[in-house]
């Protein structure tokens, strides 16, 4: 049976901190639903009401311009172990980019990660936990180093045309704000 709070307790974060592998999902009345897996230890839990993750550079950037346009993000993680449970953040999220003025005080969170494109925060309005009876159990073997090979392989430069190329604008059009100036 789900159940809803109003902030993270302790054995949220506990959970949170066990996992090694979460999900986002964002969207706007007029997109398509992005839901995308991450990890890498790139997650940090900054208080009983914010979140944040390190978001490296991939293939496009929803994420980013769902929250531009509409904000509305939720984070999932579900247990592959012995305990059954499956955790949801609901809130509102922001993009701090390189650029902004929070982006360094954020960044002193996470560990160097290549590929780093924005950090994700997310304001939590209520957190759901159900059974997560459904979920199969799966072992984790380790994290894949193909993303950081790719980014160290590109270099500074090379992720920087990558994010013009491909990261300025959503699959359906919205623009994500990335390299744009500080206002």
């Amino acid at each position: 049976m789900a159940r809803f709070y109003p902030a993270l307790e302790d054995r949220h974060r506990a959970f949170i901190a066990a996992q090694h592998l979460f999900f986002t999902a964002s969207g706007t009345a007029d997109s398509r639903i992005n839901l995308s897996p991450k990890g890498m230890d790139s997650l940090r839990v900054l208080s009983d009401s914010r979140v944040a993750y390190l978001d490296l550079t991939g293939s496009g950037n929803e994420t980013g311009a769902h929250l531009r346009h509409d904000g509305r993000l939720t984070l999932m993680w579900c247990s592959f172990g012995a305990d059954p449970l499956i955790l949801r953040l609901y809130g509102r999220g922001h993009a701090v980019r390189r650029q902004d003025a929070g982006w360094a005080a954020l960044r002193g969170h996470f560990p160097t990660l290549p590929g780093e494109r924005q950090i994700i925060v997310l304001d939590i309005e209520a957190v759901q936990t159900s059974c997560g009876y459904g979920v199969p159990h799966y072992t984790y073997d380790g994290e894949r180093e193909t993303l950081a090979r790719w980014a160290e392989k590109k270099g500074a430069t090379g992720l920087a045309d990558y994010w013009r190329d491909k990261n300025q604008v959503s699959i359906d059009g919205l623009p994500s704000g990335l390299l744009e100036d500080v206002q």
